[in-house]
């Protein structure tokens, strides 16, 4: 555990015991590891996260078939029981009762005579229209089935995830020459009162429809034309969800990720606001606006819980931190892999049309474990308060007065640092991690990226969760959200607020531990 509380130094900004640097000198530890896993036990336990899901060891990727059943929340994804590389493809399995605290299960879903098992989702059979529960609800599990070609398969259980059985039918929906034809998800649309699977085929998405969960029927497509295809397009997600709150102004969202192409370079989420009438998806948007869902390198594949119960009223979604660019070079270890925090996601009004926010889920405030409040003036190259940890969470609003740029250096050392802000010329959210350790990742790991945020003239608002080797930055009310790793140096501990360009005036910088 490191808790220095001395300066530190980084170029000319400084590290100091002002007004602030009390706040913060020792407070904010880097945290204990998971319960029954002990942080000598990794090699590299300064990256592993706290308090967001990684795998106790080997390789993870997307997350799938999310669901909610029974008071606890599933979150199944891409696991590797052999290794820490892309290989041997089964579903991982974990659940949790609050979304910060995950409890890693055995194995769900195996390989068999069809192939690997690929990403796909999980929806709760309540009036079990599918046959396989006698009457009751159950899990049913559509995933592909990836061997000589990529085909549709379901599972079904009837033991709340406990234990699978392979529907004697696989595949339910073949194989129509596609190469890449992937990643079922399904929802149920009531308003037509059937079953909805899509499908992403190469450059597409495909919608089928049916009314017990195994015979399906192909009616339609949307993609060509729209958005971006620099690369394939994969893992498709759909919901509605109201505008600003208002239940009787409704949109569909339509998400895909997409590989390569992205904003950041190599994988990123885009999506497509419009409507959907159980049959197929009209956007609302130019066919040549393309919608990007975070401005980082390292948010993908994302998913979100289906059967959430109506009381709860919640969207809420994850995604697999990480980019195909780098993905098997990211040097932790026994693991590799990690789900970004669940997010509770909306549609707000903007000036260029209705828009996605997202927020981390109320939940993650119940992990907080320390409090400093800090205000005052920031004066570029001056004095600012500092604070210590490696995983925390941190809610800034400033008056940016004549600075141009306002923000947060974060997992801070003698030679790295990592930078999170809004640059108020350019209007736009930022984290630039050219600086962000000694290690090595891949060429262009090391960069900066941003995201548009018009957030007019009022006051920079900013939440950041870091949780050791990763950052979360969410700008305004969360309709500009960036997700990268990093991987910062031992002594890497320090928080400082910062400005350039001119003075800034901190109306309330709260920083909070996370354990």
């Amino acid at each position: 555990m490191n808790t220095p509380d001395q300066p530190h130094r980084i170029g000319r900004r400084l590290f100091i015991g002002g007004t602030g640097a009390a706040v913060g000198a020792g407070l904010f530890a880097a945290g204990f590891a998971p319960a029954g896993r002990p942080a000598a036990a990794d090699p590299t336990p300064r990256w592993r996260p706290l308090v967001h899901f990684t795998p106790e060891r080997n390789w993870m990727n997307d997350p799938n078939g999310l669901v909610h059943l029974d008071g606890e929340f599933h979150q199944f994804f891409q696991y590797n029981p052999g290794g820490k590389d892309h290989a041997d493809m089964h579903w991982g399995h974990s659940v949790s009762t609050d979304l910060v605290h995950w409890e890693e299960r055995p194995v769900a879903l195996e390989p068999d005579e069809l192939g690997e098992v690929y990403s796909g989702g999980a929806v709760v059979d309540h009036d079990d229209d599918s046959g396989f529960f006698d009457g009751g609800p159950g899990l049913i599990a559509f995933y592909t089935s990836a061997g000589d070609e990529q085909v549709q398969s379901l599972a079904h259980s009837d033991d709340s995830g406990r234990s699978w059985t392979m529907y004697e039918g696989n595949p339910v929906i073949g194989n129509p020459g596609i190469e890449d034809f992937r990643d079922p998800k399904v929802v149920w649309h009531a308003d037509s009162g059937a079953w909805v699977l899509m499908l992403a085929a190469d450059d597409r998405i495909l919608f089928y429809r049916s009314s017990d969960l195994r015979e399906w029927e192909e009616v339609s497509g949307f993609g060509p034309g729209h958005g971006a295809h620099g690369g394939v397009w994969e893992c498709p997600e759909l919901f509605e969800l109201p505008v600003d709150g208002d239940d009787r102004n409704t949109r569909w969202v339509l998400v895909v990720s997409i590989n390569p192409g992205g904003p950041a370079g190599g994988s990123a989420v885009q999506y497509f606001v419009g409507d959907f009438d159980g049959w197929g998806f009209t956007p609302h948007d130019p066919p040549e606006q393309t919608l990007w869902a975070d401005g980082g390198s390292d948010f993908y594949a994302v998913q979100s819980w289906s059967d959430v119960p109506e009381e709860d009223g919640r969207r809420m979604w994850t995604g697999w931190m990480s980019n195909w660019d780098y993905a098997e070079d990211v040097p932790t270890d026994p693991w590799r892999g990690a789900m970004s925090l669940p997010r509770e996601v909306g549609l707000t009004e903007t000036a260029d049309g209705i828009r996605l926010t997202q927020m981390p889920v109320a939940e993650i405030e119940g992990a907080r474990t320390g409090h400093e409040h800090w205000e005052g003036e920031l004066v570029e190259d001056g004095e600012g308060p500092a604070f210590t940890g490696t995983s925390l969470d941190v809610e800034l609003e400033a008056d940016p007065g004549s600075a141009s740029v306002v923000g947060l250096e974060v997992l801070t050392g003698q030679d790295c640092r990592t930078l999170v802000g809004v640059d108020l010329d350019a209007g736009e959210l930022f984290v630039d991690r050219t600086e962000h350790g000694s290690v090595e990742v891949t060429e262009g790991f090391r960069a900066r990226h941003t995201m548009r945020l018009e957030d007019g003239d009022g006051p920079v608002r900013l939440r950041v969760v870091v949780d050791r080797s990763t950052v979360e930055v969410f700008g305004g009310r969360g309709q500009a959200v960036i997700t990268d790793l990093v991987l910062p140096d031992a002594d890497a501990d320090a928080l400082r607020p910062y400005a350039e360009g001119g003075t800034a005036h901190v109306t309330s910088l709260d920083v909070h531990g996370l354990g």
